[in-house]
């Protein structure tokens, strides 16, 4: 469990950098291109494997 939480978050925190990338017009060739909302979009998918990968590294009690 702890192992896919980790795999998830990095993917997500993956992904979310290449939304805001796309949103803010530096990573060009998708729909995304200068579209702000998925940069917004991408920052929440950070945090959010940002929390999935600190679920991951706490070890069980």
């Amino acid at each position: 469990m702890q192992m896919t939480a980790k795999v998830v978050g990095v993917i997500l925190m993956l992904i979310g950098v290449v939304w805001i990338l796309q949103g803010i017009n530096v990573l060009p060739g998708s729909f995304m291109t200068g579209q702000m909302k998925w940069a917004y979009y991408g920052a929440i998918a950070v945090v959010v494997g940002i929390g999935l990968f600190m679920v991951g590294r706490r070890g069980t009690p």
